[in-house]
């Protein structure tokens, strides 16, 4: 049993902890309607921004791996989403399989070539918006080559930031791209040329 002169010390801190906690005040609640978006131009969140990639190996199981750390910019105007331009790069060399060995061929001259393509870059042309949907057409640039993709975004959420205190948003997206457009179709048929993206992005008024 503790002695009482440890224990009172420690009630004391619970019980003024409690006391912060139950002062702070609540974050202010999100909302997903797109014309609560605040206009201006925002940078990525690279802490809360994440690509999951996933494509099918010898027709039997989907293999998956996370790429982060993305940084970019996003400007956009409720009142004129259409405009909305997107730029992002993501660092090769985050890239995690959770396998050890793939992961380095991943980053070897094999794949990607992290060490001379330390990036991959999507740069947007033109967005089509419908309500909290949009599509965002632009260009892909992974291993040194361009090629036209597409992300069908959702608005997530939008509001003033809890840890910011700026207006914040977020959006999920998916993508599907053919590594083999890349110069990296090693294996294809027998690993999938397709690979499905799905992207969480957060994002914090500069």
């Amino acid at each position: 049993m503790r002695p009482i002169h440890a224990i009172v010390p420690a009630l004391l801190l619970a019980g003024i902890a409690g006391t912060v906690f139950a002062q702070a005040p609540a974050p202010a609640p999100m909302s997903s309607d797109p014309s609560k978006v605040v206009a201006g131009t925002y940078a990525i969140d690279g802490g809360h921004s994440q690509v999951l990639f996933t494509y099918q190996h010898m027709g039997l199981t989907y293999n998956m791996g996370l790429l982060s750390g993305a940084t970019g910019t996003l400007t956009i105007d409720p009142k004129a989403p259409q405009n909305a331009k997107l730029s992002v790069d993501v660092p090769i060399n985050t890239l995690h399989s959770t396998i050890a060995k793939l992961d380095e061929e991943f980053q070897s001259k094999m794949f990607f070539d992290a060490a001379t393509f330390p990036t991959a870059h999507f740069e947007s042309t033109s967005v089509k918006v419908s309500g909290k949907s949009a599509q965002i057409m632009g260009n892909l640039t992974i291993h040194g080559v361009t090629k036209p993709a597409t992300i069908d975004a959702t608005l997530l959420a939008t509001g003033m930031g809890a840890m910011s205190k700026k207006p914040a948003m977020s959006f999920s997206g998916t993508a599907t791209i053919k590594r083999s457009d890349f110069g990296l179709g090693l294996a294809v048929p027998m690993v999938a040329d397709e690979v499905k993206l799905t992207i969480t992005a957060g994002f914090d008024q500069k």
